[in-house]
C-alpha cells in the first residue's frame, strides 16, 4: 500500500509547452506529406493536359512517333513572322507599362497615399471591361482617318496602324496589362521601406531619376519581373483585339492554322507555351543572378 501511495503521489511531468508559432512533433510529421500531396495534385492538373497535347502532336497514326509536324510544317515564314511580331509587341508593352506605372506608383506611395484607391480602381478597370468592347471603341476612332485626311491627326493614325509594327496594339495591350503590373508593383512597394530608401538616397546627393533607377527599381526587381512576365504572357496569348483590328500576331496565326490542321495548331500552342516558360525562366534567372551579385557586394563591402 505504501508503495502504491508513493507511486500515486509521484509528480507527473507536465506536457511539453510549445511556443505559439512552433509546431508539435505530430504536426512536423504531417505537414510535409500534405504539402507533397498538394504539389503532386497541382503538377498533375497542369502536366496532364500539356502531356496529352504534346502526345497528340507527335503521334502519327501511320508512322507512330514522329516529329514531322515540328520539323517540316511548324517552322515557316508566316509562323516566324507572327511569333516575332508577338514578341516585339510584348516587349514594347512591358517597357511602356513599366515606364508609366513604376514612377506613378512610387509617387503615390510617397506623396499621395490617399489617391491609392482611385488609382487601383482605374488600373483594375480593364478586368471589368471586355476586350471586345475596348477594341470596338478603338476601331471606331480609327475609322475616322478618311475624315481627317487634311489634318495632322491623319498621319498619327497611319503610324499607329502600321502593319509591320502596330503601335495601336501596344497601347491597347498596355491598358490591358495594367492590372497585372499594378498588383505586382503594389505588393513589392508594400514590402520595402520606400520612404527611408528615398530619403537616404536624396541625402547622399542623388537626384530623383537616379534614386528611382538605382535605388527603388533594384529593390522592386522581383515585383518588376513578375509583372513583366504576366504582361508578356498576356500579349503572346491575346487574340480578340488583334483579330478585330486585322493584325496577325502569333495567337491569330494559331487560330487560322487550326482551322486547317489541328496537329499544327497543337504544335504551335506547345511552342508558345515553351517560349513563355523560357522567357519566365530567363527573367527569373537574370533577376536572381543580379540579386546574388548585390548580396556578395554588400558582404565584401
Amino acid at each position: 500500500m505504501a508503495g502504491m501511495t508513493t507511486a500515486a503521489q509521484a509528480p507527473v511531468a507536465p506536457p511539453e509547452e510549445t511556443a505559439p508559432g512552433e509546431r508539435t512533433p505530430a504536426r512536423r510529421g504531417r505537414r510535409p506529406y500534405g504539402r507533397l500531396a498538394v504539389l503532386l495534385l497541382a503538377l498533375l492538373y497542369f502536366a496532364v493536359p500539356v502531356a496529352a497535347s504534346l502526345w497528340f502532336t507527335v503521334d502519327d497514326p501511320a508512322k507512330g512517333f514522329s516529329l514531322d509536324v515540328y520539323t517540316d510544317h511548324l517552322v515557316s515564314g508566316d509562323m516566324l513572322g507572327s511569333l516575332l511580331l508577338s514578341v516585339e509587341l510584348g516587349l514594347a508593352t512591358v517597357a511602356l507599362g513599366l515606364l508609366l506605372v513604376v514612377p506613378a506608383m512610387v509617387v503615390i506611395h510617397l506623396r499621395l497615399p490617399r489617391l491609392r484607391p482611385v488609382v487601383e480602381i482605374l488600373c483594375m478597370t480593364p478586368l471589368v471591361v471586355p476586350p471586345i468592347a475596348l477594341v470596338a471603341g478603338v476601331n471606331t476612332v480609327l475609322s475616322w482617318a478618311p475624315d481627317l485626311a487634311r489634318t495632322p491627326f491623319y498621319q498619327t493614325l497611319m503610324v499607329l496602324q502600321d502593319e509591320n509594327f502596330p503601335l495601336v496594339l501596344v497601347l491597347l495591350y498596355t491598358v490591358m496589362s495594367l492590372p497585372f503590373l499594378y498588383r505586382s508593383l503594389d505588393a513589392g512597394l508594400r514590402g520595402i521601406d520606400l520612404k527611408t530608401l528615398v530619403e537616404a538616397s536624396r541625402s547622399l546627393g542623388a537626384g530623383r531619376l537616379t534614386t528611382l533607377a538605382r535605388v527603388v527599381v533594384p529593390n522592386l526587381r522581383a515585383a518588376v519581373v513578375g509583372g513583366a512576365v504576366l504582361g508578356l504572357a498576356m500579349v503572346l496569348g491575346e487574340y480578340t483585339v488583334a483579330s478585330v483590328l486585322g493584325y496577325r500576331p502569333f495567337a491569330v496565326w494559331m487560330v487560322e492554322v487550326g482551322d486547317a490542321d489541328a496537329e499544327l495548331a497543337g504544335a504551335a500552342a506547345m511552342l508558345s507555351l515553351f517560349i513563355t516558360w523560357g522567357l519566365l525562366l530567363l527573367l527569373t534567372t537574370l533577376a536572381g543572378g543580379r540579386r546574388d551579385r548585390t548580396r556578395k557586394q554588400r558582404k565584401t563591402s
